[in-house]
């Protein structure tokens, strides 16, 4: 194929992602409402998944700090009367976007097997397939733990029993996706250190070298995410992250730096 076949065979490859993500936004309007009040808007009642084993956990263990889902209902509000529709919509887009992912990476591998020496097909679709998976994953974890935690304390924090703080659904939303986006890449960790070990340019050692600084690391960040103060809270989100960085490790071939 020529330079112009190969961007024509791309246009159709993009072309065929585009028309997934149109039809997958129609059919996410069409659910909005439903998924909205399930998932989204999830971390804002009192018997969201994570707050009731929270209260379960700390109920057991009497020196812990107790969690409590009673009478937690936090009602978001708007400020603008268009905002809900385009809330609306760009949700479904979103949504589409982040359904589609398999499906435009499937296509394009489509598009680059032909190109790949047969050592490395394997390889490329390991990875190209890792990644998606582990992006999905980080997703999960900061849906279900890390984002309720971060909301579930700016929701009750205050400076003042004078001021009355109320969240907006932009913030809410803007607060989800980032947390969201920042944990699906964390989560891309092993594959990128896997990926640099397969080059050379990262080895084992390096992991056992720098544990001592990764656990501190690890340990503020985990404090940036949950500002509670809670080390109950603090060990549950360290402990996913302190993960990824053990397997990270495992998967860097052993050598010298």
């Amino acid at each position: 194929m020529s330079f112009w076949d190969h961007l024509e065979a791309l246009r159709g490859v993009l072309l065929r992602i585009v028309a997934v993500v149109v039809a997958l936004t129609v059919v996410s309007f069409m659910l909005m409402p439903h998924v909205f009040d399930t998932i989204i808007l999830g971390p804002t009642h009192g018997d969201f998944v994570l707050y009731r084993l929270f209260e379960r956990m700390t109920a057991a263990v009497p020196w812990l700090p107790q969690f409590t889902t009673e009478g937690f209902e936090y009602r978001l509000m708007t400020i603008e009367v268009p905002s809900q529709f385009f809330i609306h919509l760009s949700t479904s887009a979103y949504l589409a976007v982040l359904l589609s992912l398999p499906v435009a990476v499937w296509l394009l591998w489509g598009f680059v097997e032909p190109a790949l020496y047969d050592n490395e097909r394997g390889s490329v679709a390991t990875a190209m397939g890792m990644s998606t998976l582990m992006f999905y994953l980080g997703m999960a974890v900061g849906y279900l733990l890390v984002f309720p935690v971060t909301f579930r304390f700016l929701a009750e924090y205050r400076v003042s029993e004078l001021v009355d703080a109320r969240f907006t659904l932009d913030n809410y939303l803007e607060l989800m996706v980032t947390l969201l986006l920042v944990m699906g890449l964390v989560f891309e960790m092993p594959l990128l250190c896997w990926l640099l070990g397969r080059l050379g340019v990262l080895r084992r050692e390096f992991f056992g070298k720098w544990r001592r600084h990764a656990v501190v690391a690890l340990l503020l960040l985990a404090a940036l995410v949950t500002p509670t103060g809670d080390p109950f809270t603090l060990l549950i989100v360290f402990l996913p992250i302190y993960l990824l960085y053990e397997a990270s490790a495992w998967l860097v071939p052993p050598g010298n730096l």
